[in-house]
């Protein structure tokens, strides 16, 4: 009987996603929705061609929206105001908008389908987000699925950024992807150095970006990128510092140590990165020299599933259990966060129950 159940459901899903792709087919390749207007703060208008979504329709107006995932609609970053048109909010909207902001008319670009004038109101620095074109220096393998892309910035150009923010990258169309993408990915470099930035890139199986960056991408080759974008930086308090992160979410963390080095600031810091094996850890070396350069500063590196062979004698157990035993009071605190949001969420609770206010929590989720 079961069988049956899971049988029926597994073929209603798939006439449903068939149902949709005929659908946004359709939409793309019949319907004439003609020149739109957009209307941005009541200051400036520009003209799209009507069926695409707000979002990709500012972005090749270059208007960047900062969106983490891409226009998936996974990550509630690219929040704007909708005055007029724009349509019905939609269920893949609702998880990431509070009822003060559905109150407020605040919709996800990636979800709001252009398909008549529209106006808009977004935050006015927005305006000086632009595009790059960078030079690929350097390729440089750190673990099995984890890379570092050394970027230069073409003709004299420089990036201006806080430590701990990101960027996007625009990936062109190759192999069987037919649409440019862009994906979001912090910056792992120095603030001071706006002539060059670094990046670590962690492959994601049939990830459109990664798969490029993996497979195609090649040192000398040049790649279109713009920002810098996001909240997730050092706040200017008194308060020890408590970083957590997993994979490549080192690369926020990194630049934000680069800040504290930078800037003399010594406030007392531990940094807990949790891998499943030593296979997986990379920057032990350059985590030790933050540790001679930053005073107060101690880095923490855990496996969740060390093998044998590893020999390993740090940490172990799932980066949570570590954090757990470390901190008693995490009342005067302030926590960085960066990974999946599983395992940030993981975190939220463990450092709440340790006394930390959670508005003193920042956190970067990918």
């Amino acid at each position: 009987m079961l069988s049956e159940v899971l049988r029926t459901v597994s073929i209603v899903s798939g006439i449903s996603v068939f149902l949709a792709g005929l659908l946004t087919l359709a939409e793309k390749f019949l319907l004439n929705y003609g020149t739109c207007r957009i209307n941005i703060n009541n200051a400036r208008q520009i003209e799209v061609k009507g069926g695409n979504s707000l979002l990709r329709s500012l972005m090749q107006s270059d208007i960047f929206i900062p969106s983490a995932c891409g226009g998936r609609g996974s990550c509630g970053l690219c929040k704007v105001k909708v005055l007029e048109g724009g349509g019905m909010v939609l269920p893949t909207e609702i998880p990431y908008l509070t009822e003060e902001e559905l109150k407020g008319n605040i919709r996800l670009s990636c979800q709001v389908k252009v398909r008549e004038d529209i106006a808009i109101e977004i935050p006015e620095e927005l305006f000086n987000i632009r595009e790059y074109t960078a030079t690929v220096e350097k390729i440089i393998d750190l673990t099995h699925d984890i890379k570092t892309l050394y970027l230069k910035f073409n003709d004299g150009d420089e990036l201006s950024f806080k430590a701990g923010q990101y960027v996007q990258i625009k990936v062109p169309r190759y192999g069987k992807v037919r649409d440019e993408v862009y994906r979001a990915y912090s910056i792992a470099s120095s603030p001071r150095n706006r002539k060059e930035i670094q990046l670590i890139i962690r492959r994601v199986p049939q990830g459109i970006c990664t798969t490029y960056i993996f497979d195609y991408l090649k040192e000398g080759d040049k790649i279109v990128l713009n920002g810098a974008y996001g909240e997730f930086y050092l706040r200017d308090t008194d308060r020890e510092i408590v970083c957590i992160a997993g994979g490549s979410g080192l690369a926020p963390i990194k630049s934000i140590l680069h800040q504290m080095h930078e800037e003399g600031i010594n406030r007392k810091a531990t940094f807990f990165f949790g891998c499943v094996s030593k296979r997986d850890l990379y920057y032990v070396d350059e985590m030790k020299v933050f540790e001679s350069l930053i005073p107060n500063f101690r880095f923490i590196p855990a496996l969740s599933g060390p093998k044998e062979e590893d020999n390993w004698t740090g940490e172990t157990g799932l980066i949570t259990e570590v954090v757990d035993r470390y901190i008693t009071d995490g009342s005067n605190m302030e926590a960085y966060l960066c990974g999946s949001p599983g395992m940030i969420d993981a975190c939220i609770r463990v450092l709440r129950s340790k006394g930390m206010p959670e508005d003193r929590i920042y956190y970067d989720k990918f």
